[in-house]
């Protein structure tokens, strides 16, 4: 073994061994904790972990996937099967005033939208089932606003975020206090970045869905960003024509709002060596990050993940 991937994998051990005890003390600590399931790489990691966490018991809190409904469809039954296979408690919510209303990703802009069908409508379900807890897959590396973040997050009783009021983190002491109607997201994956996150699906063979490899599928270039024409909901403007690109995605979300980037990786390892060049951070691809000056800050001040 190499000196460098033996390196590799105890800089994993310690991670993995970091998240595991922040699961637990989140699972210890609160009454009615919960596990946000996007259905991406690193709530794969994320359920992977947790699933170690109890083994050989089953997981003490469900999963809540917040379903905007434009999903990829590679998602979906990723979801269905992955969750029905392992036997996992999955709850499901959709903003169903704002889909009354068809709110949109293509009539509304993506800052409405999100708004709408993200920030919303997880709060809703939060609310409507008194969770005090909810676990994110979320890291610092990301995204400037969320290195911000402490690994317990504190929100208010309307689910807003205040980046002045988050208490110190001292080494592994975190501070889980809350009031009635308060709440606490906690991000136990806070210190992986994204090559952490493929070096452990590689270790541990945690499955994902297909769309992060290399795959001919039909695009249009719109905004300099390679969108996947998904299903028939998908407007062209005029001029634009679908064709066939060799792409994946590095980040998975609204399939309108998420840009593929081309490449010819289509195993773990082919991500993993792609990406020891890449030079752009993976949410390039979110044209939700970009859509205002500051705009994850403010969406996460909003109660947005």
């Amino acid at each position: 073994m190499s000196e460098t991937l033996s390196a590799r994998l105890s800089h994993l051990a310690v991670l993995e061994a970091e998240s595991i005890h922040i699961i637990r003390e989140t699972a210890a600590e609160f009454a009615n904790p919960v596990m946000l399931y996007s259905i991406g790489k690193d709530s794969q990691v994320l359920l992977h972990l947790a699933r170690k966490a109890f083994h050989p018991a089953p997981l003490p809190f469900p999963l809540l996937h917040v379903d905007t409904t434009w999903k990829f469809r590679e998602m979906y039954a990723f979801r269905d099967q992955f969750t029905a296979k392992h036997g996992l408690k999955l709850l499901v919510h959709q903003n169903k005033k704002a889909l009354a209303e068809g709110i949109n990703p293509f009539d509304h802009g993506s800052q409405k939208y999100t708004h709408a069908m993200k920030t919303q409508s997880l709060l809703e379900a939060l609310a409507e089932n008194g969770f005090d807890a909810a676990f994110g897959g979320a890291r610092r590396d990301e995204e400037k606003s969320r290195a911000k973040e402490r690994v317990y997050s504190f929100r208010d009783r309307h689910g807003q975020w205040e980046p002045r009021r988050q208490r110190p983190e001292l080494w592994n002491l975190y501070n889980g206090r809350i009031d009635s109607g308060e709440s606490m997201r906690v991000f136990p994956l806070s210190n992986w970045t994204e090559l952490d996150v493929w070096h452990y699906v590689l270790k541990e063979r945690i499955p994902v869905v297909p769309l992060y490899f290399a795959a001919e599928r039909p695009v249009v270039n719109r905004n300099g960003m390679w969108i996947m024409v998904d299903d028939e909901r998908m407007r062209l403007r005029p001029g634009e024509r679908p064709v066939q690109k060799r792409v994946r995605f590095r980040t998975l979300g609204c399939y309108p709002l998420s840009g593929a980037v081309e490449s010819s990786a289509t195993t773990v390892e082919d991500v993993i060596a792609e990406m020891l060049e890449a030079r752009v951070s993976e949410r390039q691809g979110r044209l939700i990050d970009h859509d205002e000056e500051g705009s994850m800050e403010l969406k996460k001040r909003e109660g947005y993940f």
